[in-house]
């Protein structure tokens, strides 16, 4: 696959752009509903991504959204501890860089507040993909995968 062209931009999203839809849509047809529930928690205001650290990201192209992903506080590691949250890229943009480019974007922002990043994946595609990053496996009830920003 060719790689993401110059039209590409990551940005902070402080409202869901009506371009989600569509990529809830997709996940859903994949067995996803992680993008279903942060449509509902955004909407309910149960989770926006808005605590000190947070930030919810979009990924365009050529102005079409094409990957989000969200950075929040861990809640259940304790404080200084950051989780990747409703990381989803749109399957053309799959293998392309994409998915790296927006991790890249939300680790950076996560090492100003976070000494280190959990996730939860349940697929082998996506545990390969952050390993790939930089994450190591972890045995642990409430997380699959870590990356340690800085000694903290």
């Amino acid at each position: 696959m060719s790689p993401l062209n110059a039209n590409v931009s990551i940005r902070k999203l402080e409202q869901l752009p009506v371009q989600i839809r569509a990529l809830e849509a997709q996940a859903v047809a994949e067995g996803f509903r992680f993008l279903t529930r942060l449509i509902t928690e955004w909407e309910d205001g149960s989770n926006r991504f808005d605590r000190p650290g947070e930030c919810f990201l979009g990924m365009f192209c050529d102005g079409q959204l094409i990957a989000v992903g969200g950075l929040s506080c861990d809640l259940v590691a304790g404080s200084g501890v950051g989780r990747l949250r409703r990381v989803y890229v749109e399957r053309t943009y799959r293998g392309r860089q994409a998915g790296r480019a927006l991790v890249v974007q939300l680790l950076e922002n996560a090492a100003v507040h976070f000494h280190k990043v959990r996730l939860s994946t349940d697929t082998s595609e996506a545990a390969a993909f952050y390993l790939r990053c930089g994450f190591e496996q972890v045995a642990d009830d409430t997380a699959t995968h870590v990356k340690i920003l800085k000694n903290g």
